[in-house]
């Protein structure tokens, strides 16, 4: 077992599930308009510049393969003594510019008989050992090419087949041997309490889509309940495995709903914009006084050549308007003395297509923090 490792499970053979020197996540996914090639294109360095101003400290992207009916895993040929341009630059330009990077690979399901990741199940054995053999080719190789990331998921919302555990910690074990980048998984909200895994990896990855509330437009005293009730479910789960949490993906659309089902698609008018961003805020805050949760990756930036754009129209994207918002940090009730202030964080170009950001200020509460690695 490499030092790096063994120190980090050690400490939390003790008890120490998020010790109070690391850094907290405040990371964003940078998404794809493409196969992931624009990750190669020139838009990649202005997307970067512009997290580095909203004071993001790791990014996220997310590798994609093609999952078949028959349980087949298609993807490109990867080298990893060459591996291509759209693997390789994510990870040397966020790190000249100090970010940390997640490599997440995702499975796209277009076109298959899956309507999304969490449905993709097998009823016939050769199917499924058809998946997990050329899964596992897959998430290996994606590994070998992406050496220098600083984390690595070995896989996203595949909740059905978690039940397989051994076939997972057979891949576990075979990264183990190829790499000592800290391991999480990233479980859907609905399911991240029933993997039977966690122990074999660093970090526990939740999909944080959670319903905060259950009706329309929830003032911010429900949202903070809400999330008192959510996170208290997080950390006994932190607490049972001894692992931090980190949320790998969070977002609310521009949706007077998007507190009670913040992965729909539906997007309201300029008017939910408000609330879009109470949302954010309280998740980031709550999120920001709770220990055992490293952070969270906010879903999703866009890179485009010769500009950067954050998502309003998916299923759960971020905050297309932040406006002016003011909000006192509290831990353990007791108000900070450094207020939680939350600025604009862009003027965005109301249109059919993902804004354009114009500004750059922070977008995370709270001061910033030294930049060492937060998961080892």
């Amino acid at each position: 077992m490499r030092i790096r490792r063994a120190l980090v499970l050690v400490a939390l053979s003790l008890g120490v599930v998020c010790p109070a020197s690391a850094q907290r996540v405040h990371g964003i996914t940078l998404s794809t308009h493409t196969d992931g090639s624009d990750w190669g294109g020139p838009g990649l360095d202005a997307a970067l510049d512009s997290l580095v101003g909203l004071g993001v400290d790791w990014i996220a992207y997310h590798p994609y393969a093609r999952i078949l009916g028959d349980g087949t895993v298609r993807f490109r040929s990867i080298d990893p003594a060459r591996p291509p341009e759209w693997l390789r630059r994510p990870i040397e330009a966020a790190h000249a510019r100090g970010l940390r990077v997640l490599v997440k690979p995702h499975l796209g399901y277009w076109g298959s008989r899956f309507a999304w990741r969490g449905e993709i199940d097998f009823e016939q054995p050769r199917d499924l050992d058809r998946f997990f053999s050329s899964y596992s080719r897959w998430v290996l190789a994606i590994a070998a090419a992406t050496r220098d990331a600083d984390a690595l998921c070995i896989g996203t919302e595949l909740d059905r087949l978690t039940t397989h555990q051994n076939r997972w910690r057979s891949l576990i074990d075979a990264l183990r041997e190829q790499t000592d980048l800290p391991l999480t998984y990233a479980a859907n909200w609905t399911d991240f309490d029933r993997v039977p895994f966690w122990d074999a990896l660093d970090v526990i990855g939740v999909q944080a889509y959670f319903p905060v509330s259950d009706g329309e437009r929830p003032g911010l005293e429900e949202l903070r309940a809400g999330w008192k009730t959510i996170l208290s479910r997080v950390r006994a789960i932190a607490r049972q495995w001894t692992r931090p949490v980190v949320f790998t993906e969070l977002g609310y659309n521009r949706s007077f709903l998007a507190a009670a089902r913040p992965w729909e698609h539906a997007v309201d008018g300029p008017e939910a914009e408000a609330f879009q961003a109470l949302c954010l805020r309280v998740a980031l805050e709550s999120i920001e006084a709770t220990p055992e949760v490293l952070g969270a990756f906010l879903w999703k930036w866009f890179p485009e050549p010769g500009r950067a754009q954050l998502s309003v129209g998916h299923a759960a994207p971020q905050a297309h308007h932040c406006g002016s918002v003011v909000g006192a940090g509290d831990a353990g009730g007791r108000k900070d003395r450094r207020e939680r202030r939350w600025e604009r964080v862009s003027e965005m170009r109301r249109s059919g297509s993902p804004a354009r950001r114009r500004g750059s200020v922070p977008l995370w509460p709270g001061p910033s923090r030294p930049r060492e690695l937060a998961w080892s």
